[in-house]
């Protein structure tokens, strides 16, 4: 075989491959017995039909297609190998020439891994934002905290603002009460937004035995998007009850004494927080000069694809476990279609570059990935999905995807290399070391994914 590239433009390559005849043997062996297993010729057992009894009755023709369909695969494969080319995407092929006895040539298109020059990057310097707790923030703390072990007392009066209320709902649709649009004993905070857009307005003022109607239009279910006549019933008005802010309310919400202990921690968690959210900031701030610094041309086609790919699982997973279709968003959204389009497309080539940059800078220097780093990303990845890790490990061995969250430590590793020799200030001027942050980021983030769990569970 015989192998020729030729550049095409930065990201795409036409193979042209030349193989003799004899080297299509073991697929023409392959074909004819594979068309044995499947035709039944009189006077011959099935499976023992001659070649040239194949060829006359059905024809050379369909052997040699049956051949060159399974040698294909094999010698684009070894051309790639051969040019020592980075493939993105499958092949364009053409079957130029394919002479009985003789020769096969085809040419094959294909997408490749552009060349990246990455430059020095050592004095890459981003600007972020200070860690700075106010008293203010340690109050929102700990009254989110103190609304967390709030009680609720029935009350005889009109429900007003903060008041929890139960309701029975019914929602009519062209004068047609919908299959799914009863609910009874629908646990509501007046003013939390959590409910159809009227409510609040509907059950403000309204006592126990109380009743309104209003128009909404609905969030989900059979009549998503429509508009839609509700009827509304309190059956319980309870007011929230707070409880003091005292050394008791510490005891009970956490294991502290008092509450200016209670209030230390949250401070300390608060600027936890704040320190990852500096750190996080860091790395995408840096990123964000270094593909300043860097050329990257982008296959059209890889692009194509992102952009697919993002747009469907917005609409067929993001949205529509939210209830929405793609107008209803872009109209939330306030953006018109073709703001929606530049704005993914401008994403998708982001993606691509970012995964171009750090693949290459891994392959500079010489970073691998061990069972440890590994295993901390997949849990990581397991808790931000709501899986267990023995679940999550499961759907990536199962999926194939092990390759791909192997790429992503990598490429974790190589911004980590870049985010280190860079220069990080944050706003008030001072120079920050991320390493010093490290223990206390890492530590944030597990607060953070562990309260997202606890948020989830919840609802």
């Amino acid at each position: 075989m015989k192998s020729a590239v030729e550049t095409l433009n930065p990201t795409r390559v036409r193979l042209t491959v030349e193989v003799p005849f004899e080297e299509l043997k073991d697929s023409l062996d392959a074909a004819y017995k594979k068309i044995n297993q499947q035709v039944t010729v009189k006077g011959f057992r099935k499976g023992k039909v001659p070649a040239r009894v194949i060829d006359q009755r059905f024809g050379r023709g369909a052997v040699l297609e049956e051949a060159v369909n399974d040698a294909l695969p094999k010698f684009y494969t070894d051309a790639v190998n051969e040019a020592e080319l980075s493939v993105l995407g499958q092949p364009e092929v053409d079957i130029t020439e394919l002479k009985d006895g003789e020769t096969l040539n085809f040419t094959a298109e294909v997408d490749i891994r552009p060349s990246i020059e990455i430059p020095d990057f050592s004095g890459i310097e981003v600007e972020v934002d200070a860690v700075e707790v106010t008293d203010e923030d340690v109050d929102k703390a700990v009254e989110e905290l103190r609304e967390r072990f709030a009680s609720t007392a029935p009350v005889e009066r009109a429900a007003e603002d903060g008041d929890v209320v139960t309701i029975d709902l019914r929602a009519k649709v062209d004068g047609e009460v919908l299959e799914d649009g009863v609910a009874d004993g629908v646990s509501y905070t007046i003013g939390s937004g959590e409910l159809l857009e009227g409510i609040d307005d509907a059950v403000k003022g309204l006592e126990a035995g109380g009743e309104a109607t209003f128009t909404s239009e609905l969030k989900g279910g059979s009549a998503a998007g429509k508009e839609a006549e509700v009827t509304v019933k309190v059956t319980q008005v309870a007011k929230r009850e707070l409880p003091e802010l005292d050394d008791e309310f510490a005891q009970l919400a956490s294991e502290f004494d008092t509450i200016e202990e209670l209030r230390a921690d949250s401070r300390k968690r608060l600027e936890n927080m704040k320190q990852y959210d500096q750190a996080t900031q860091a790395q995408e701030r840096v990123l964000e000069k270094l593909l300043d610094l860097v050329e990257v041309p982008v296959p059209e086609k890889l692009l194509e694809d992102e952009i697919n790919t993002r747009k469907h699982n917005l609409e067929h997973h993001q949205l529509g476990q939210m209830g929405l279709d793609l107008a209803k968003y872009l109209e939330i959204q306030g953006k018109s279609e073709e703001e929606f389009d530049a704005e993914t497309k401008e994403a998708a080539v982001k993606g691509i570059k970012t995964q171009f940059v750090l693949d290459e800078l891994v392959k500079q220097e010489k970073l691998n990935v061990n069972q440890e780093e590994l295993t901390e990303h997949l849990m990581r990845r397991a808790a931000s999905s709501g899986m267990s890790p023995d679940q999550f490990a499961q759907a990536v061995v199962e999926g194939g995807q092990v390759p791909l969250l192997v790429g992503e430590v990598a490429r974790g590793k190589a911004l980590a290399v870049v985010v280190e020799k860079a220069t990080v200030k944050d706003t008030n001027g001072e120079v920050i070391d991320l390493d010093d942050e490290e223990d206390e980021t890492e530590s944030a983030e597990a607060e953070a994914t562990e309260a997202s769990a606890e948020e989830k569970t919840e609802g």
